[in-house]
């Protein structure tokens, strides 16, 4: 049965939701505050533990700690705005507003979270060269002025323009070792491509295989060069917890192509199903099952891998979804995917979705796919949520965890 053909056009942008419960911010932080004559010693004890410092939970409980973030301002810091992913509402832009500790230099803003949250985060500051507090236009301005966290070490590459963004993790949160590279683990080989006019990235493993499973996974410009991918699988094979696989990582180009290309466009299935895979099966021997075949994305890559499995069974068996747009289009044909998904018969092919716990945007259209997938009978379909945001550090292990889960032997 072919599907309905999706909307023509659609504001590029989610539902403007106001968060429904407000971020679990703490009077008090994770350590003293010095007084002015205390500064330096302070910041001497900050930067040997590295931000944000976190402590326990001042409840006493053992699932929570609380989490400061700090910024070490000057005399001309007006204002600094600490935006852990979707732990902040652009409607309420001051509840991420720091406090300075009275006499000193010292910024701060402090979280109860549970032990096994992670999360990136964005500091804004306001050196005083800016429109003045309270105007429309300020917020605006201040959310241009990203600073580096000079205490933080630990970063990953920004989605677009490829600069370093700090991240915190709590002692519970998913391990995300298998990412990096182990010595002595045999490595696959990367090459880069032009097919249909877009870089693709091609992983081929280690190991030789007479029928390889594929891995395409969208937004390749990001997962291969900045995050290494390859990484992933050469540590997943050499563990046994996948077989060889090979994996397209075709590129999205750029934002305004990504959202005409990545909402259900029949138009990009066609390229990837008559196109990419075809180029990919003359470069190495892939399987054309499609039970061993898996498509990836995250948000409106999330949302395209969905509707491939959908609306490409023959060549897509499963969709490996991470924080997927499923409240695509905003408008009167919003969760489009989803009514289709309802009206068409049963495809044999599975769902394995994740969403942030944090994501309060998309999690309402999530739980609605998840119950609309269980009616239709998708029942060897998964979902769970994890505690973060819409945000590659938790995508990355909830991707590995999936192609364990769906290729595994």
């Amino acid at each position: 049965m072919p599907l309905p053909p999706p909307p023509a056009q659609a504001p590029h942008h989610p539902p403007r939701l106001a968060r429904p419960h407000p971020v679990p911010r703490l009077s008090t932080p994770a350590t003293a505050l010095p007084g002015p004559g205390g500064v330096e010693e302070f910041w001497a004890d900050v930067r040997r533990r590295g931000t944000p410092l976190v402590g326990p939970d001042p409840q006493g409980g053992a699932d929570h700690r609380t989490v400061t973030f700090l910024w070490r301002g000057t005399p001309a810091t007006r204002a600094v705005q600490v935006v852990p992913n979707k732990l902040g509402d652009p409607r309420d832009p001051e509840g991420n507003l720091m406090e300075r500790a009275p006499g000193t230099d010292v910024w701060h803003w402090t979280l109860r979270l549970r032990h096994d949250w992670r999360g990136s985060y964005d500091l804004y500051v306001d050196e005083g060269d800016g429109p003045d507090p309270g105007t429309p236009e300020r917020w605006q301005w201040q959310r241009t002025r990203r600073r580096q966290d000079p205490f933080n070490s630990r970063s990953l590459p920004h989605r677009w323009d490829g600069g370093p963004v700090p991240y915190a993790e709590l002692p519970a949160a998913p391990d995300a070792g298998d990412w990096l590279p182990r010595p002595g683990v045999e490595q696959g080989t990367v090459t880069r491509h032009e097919v249909g006019h877009r870089r693709v990235w091609l992983y081929r493993p280690p190991v030789p295989a007479r029928e390889l499973p594929v891995l395409v996974l969208l937004d390749g410009e990001h997962w291969q060069p900045r995050l290494g991918l390859s990484n992933l699988l050469d540590n997943l094979i050499a563990d046994g917890r996948i077989p060889p696989v090979t994996a397209v990582l075709p590129e999205a180009v750029d934002e305004a192509t990504r959202w005409a290309e990545l909402s259900c466009r029949p138009e990009y299935v066609a390229f990837l199903t008559d196109e990419l895979l075809p180029w990919a099966a003359g470069q190495l021997p892939v399987t054309e099952d499609p039970a061993r075949t898996v498509i990836a994305g995250q948000s409106l890559g999330g949302l395209t891998a969905a509707y491939a499995v959908v609306s490409a069974p023959h060549r897509f068996g499963n969709a490996l979804v991470q924080s997927g747009s499923f409240w695509w289009p905003v408008g009167p044909e919003a969760e489009w995917l989803t009514r289709v998904i309802a009206e068409t018969p049963r495809r044999p092919v599975r769902f394995r979705l994740s969403f942030g716990e944090q994501e309060w945007v998309a999690l309402p259209a999530a739980r609605r796919l998840r119950d609309t997938l269980a009616a239709a009978g998708y029942h060897d379909s998964s979902y769970r949520e994890f505690n973060g945001g819409h945000d590659y550090l938790c995508w990355r292990t909830e991707l590995a965890d999936g192609l364990v889960a769906l290729l595994g032997r």
